[in-house]
């Protein structure tokens, strides 16, 4: 399923045609055919986008909240009827196995709407302090540039916030994974967002992405993707001190206590890892065990990988499919190849293709023990389905390697919760699993270090969206 419009952009209320004429391919992994062309934006064509924002701004940042959050329980309602829709063009973007697409993908999108709702009925948008009135309210014009791996987790994450909260935006999904915005710029229009509320321009990061986050009358910034890229942000929305949230890379660790029971333990990472083909920022990559105990953990992972299915994302058996693109699957293969070359202990997987694919950027599972925190694996962010084991000889080493990385965007503890919480506390990360927790969308998700600023989530991404504005002298 290709939605409609994919060579045009939707800017103050209606599709329109680029003002630039480059067009690319867009892929599907699994069989390397190109299914569409996508229309790919210039600066101006960002400008178009950003000036019509402004001009809707102050119509819909004064719109009432009850209004506001209306409007996005139409976008859930036409998001909801479109479901099988988007599980089907994730698929085909970026390669994700069906049932995962839409029991995980196409799910996020829809619980972080529901989230958002909940959140913007519950939140007080006003109250007093003594004489002082505490008013929130939109910031202003957002330009949100989102990812490929968790296309709608992340377009919703930030467009529903934004909308309750007040502000206009402009949308930039990845060019390698256009598909579902597109689709989603359809259900907000379907929707009646009024115009300029909302625009889609498609483009590369290093033109429209830097055009959005350089531009006088953009007031804030949200990304989500590389570390490197959120630099590049950073520097590029500075000289107007625009309000720059970032959700940024990881390399998580994963404490598995002496206490927990191994087998289950290291089985639930394993597929934790494995899951979106490794394509997760906050993914448990680094997995860190009782030295006595390695050779048994190392075993289970081996089993658990090695029962992973890998093939076709359209047989609704398949859990692990392609990486997204050619690119991605060259740097997870130069990873693998060094962590053989620097040592570790390859247990299962390695470089190639799985034996049965000859098509396709599939990866085969792969994991290492005895792993360093000096290895290239244990530091650098492979994004891909491979795992690092690591050896610690007492909770405090365990601790001091979780936390020696750049990154600080998830941990995870198996083990039972009384022997896990003073070890949570320890952590230098954003969120903290125990025992692998089903997904909360209400709590804050955001990185410490370089893996970003900002929380999003519930009222965690209301409040990233908002001003906080004192009126001194309103009266009681």
């Amino acid at each position: 399923m290709i939605p409609a419009n994919m060579l045009k952009f939707y800017i103050d209320g209606q599709w329109v045609d680029p003002i630039s004429t480059a067009r690319i391919g867009v892929e599907n992994p699994a069989t390397e055919e190109i299914v569409c062309e996508v229309a790919m934006g210039n600066e101006k064509d960002a400008d178009r986008a950003i000036l019509a924002a402004r001009a809707a701004f102050d119509g819909w940042t004064y719109t009432p909240v009850k209004d506001r959050i209306a409007l996005v329980k139409r976008i859930l309602d036409i998001y909801n009827d479109r479901y099988e829709d988007f599980a089907q063009v994730m698929s085909t973007e970026m390669g994700a196995p069906i049932t995962w697409a839409r029991n995980a993908q196409a799910w996020a999108g829809q619980v972080h709407i529901e989230a958002t709702i909940k959140a913007a009925e519950e939140m007080v948008w006003e109250y007093n302090r003594g004489s002082t009135r505490i008013v929130y309210e939109g910031i202003g014009v957002c330009s949100l540039i989102t990812p490929w791996n968790w296309p709608m987790n992340q377009i919703a994450c930030k467009v529903a916030p934004a909308l309750v909260a007040g502000c206009t935006m402009v949308l930039k999904p990845s060019e390698i994974a256009p598909l579902s915005g597109v689709l989603f710029a359809q259900v907000l229009h379907d929707a009646g967002v009024p115009k300029g509320v909302f625009n889609l321009v498609n483009g590369s990061g290093p033109e429209v992405g830097a055009r959005m986050s350089s531009h006088p009358e953009v007031d804030m910034v949200s990304f989500t993707g590389s570390t490197r890229a959120g630099t590049a942000i950073a520097a590029a929305a500075a000289p107007t001190v625009k309000r720059v949230a970032q959700e940024l890379g990881g390399k998580s660790p994963n404490i598995i206590l002496p206490s927990a029971d191994i087998a289950e333990a290291v089985a639930a990472g394993v597929n934790a890892v494995m899951s979106n083909t490794g394509q997760s920022c906050d993914a448990p990559t680094r997995m860190l065990v009782p030295r006595d105990r390695q050779a048994e953990a190392l075993k289970v992972a081996k089993d658990t990988a090695d029962a992973i299915k890998v093939g076709d994302p359209r047989d609704e058996d398949t859990v692990l499919g392609p990486l997204v693109s050619k690119l991605q699957f060259d740097k997870v293969q130069r990873l693998i190849q060094a962590g053989i070359d620097e040592g570790a202990t390859l247990v299962t997987g390695g470089v190639g293709r799985p034996a049965d694919l000859n098509r396709g950027w599939f990866v085969r599972p792969t994991v290492f023990g005895d792993v360093v925190n000096a290895m290239t694996i244990s530091k650098e962010e492979i994004f891909g389905p491979v795992l690092a084991i690591q050896p610690y000889d007492s909770i405090e080493d365990a601790i001091q390697q979780a936390n020696d990385t750049v990154y600080g965007l998830a941990a995870y503890i198996a083990g039972p919760v009384e022997d896990a919480k003073p070890v949570a506390r320890r952590l230098r990360a954003g969120t903290v699993n125990l025992n692998y927790p089903d997904w909360d969308t209400s709590a804050p998700f955001g990185g410490y270090k370089q893996s970003g600023n900002g929380r999003e989530y519930a009222d965690w991404g209301i409040h990233d969206f908002c001003e906080v504005k004192g009126i001194v002298g309103y009266g009681d």
